[in-house]
């Protein structure tokens, strides 16, 4: 007997992602073809479990751009429409979305906020171009300025608190503590 992995997907005006979440996946095998079948089949797991999909897409898909990249921890894949227009739901058929198949909320882009074809490929993404993380421990901050910015508040000097209190809190401090406070003359 098969399982189902979860799936995710969001959609834009011309094209559906669908991340199909499955760790350490072996075997894997994916199928697209031009009127929206969907078909994912592999095995993950300590006991090899076998796991499968079929999704009837919405509409037609154009598979020569539609794209796929298998990971280490999910199968991602772009898939093109035929036809550039928003979809009013993910596959065809009046039933609900199976339980496995949830919304994307990272990907996720209303109609109204679609400003056109938009290029979310993160199958070539080069992280190297976020430069050098080295440095970024607590022990390599810079000296700055302020270095009250980086202590901790018992690590300061004390302030002259007293001076920077009113009148009246240092009455109500020296009440709470049981002691007398003259009132000055104010000016």
């Amino acid at each position: 007997m098969s399982r189902h992995p979860e799936v995710k997907w969001a959609q834009r005006v011309d094209k559906v992602y669908l991340t199909v979440q499955l760790p350490d996946a072996k075997d894997s095998k994916v199928n697209l073809d031009p009127e929206g079948t969907f078909t994912f089949s592999a095995s993950a797991g300590a006991e090899n479990h076998l796991y499968e999909l079929k999704l009837d897409l919405f509409d037609k898909v154009n598979v020569e751009e539609s794209k796929i990249n298998i990971g280490v921890r999910s199968i991602f894949c772009v898939v093109e429409k035929a036809e550039k227009k928003w979809w009013k739901k993910l596959l065809r058929g009046d039933g609900k979305l199976p339980h496995y198949i949830k919304v994307d909320w990272d990907k996720w882009v209303d109609e109204d906020d679609d400003s056109g074809p938009a290029d979310f490929d993160m199958g070539g993404m080069d992280f190297s171009k976020f430069g050098n993380m080295e440095g970024m421990g607590g022990d390599d901050i810079e000296d700055s300025d302020d270095e009250d910015e980086f202590m901790k508040p018992e690590d300061r000097e004390p302030e002259n608190i007293e001076a920077s209190k009113s009148e009246d809190q240092n009455k109500e401090d020296g009440a709470a503590l049981g002691q007398k406070v003259e009132a000055s003359p104010s000016k």
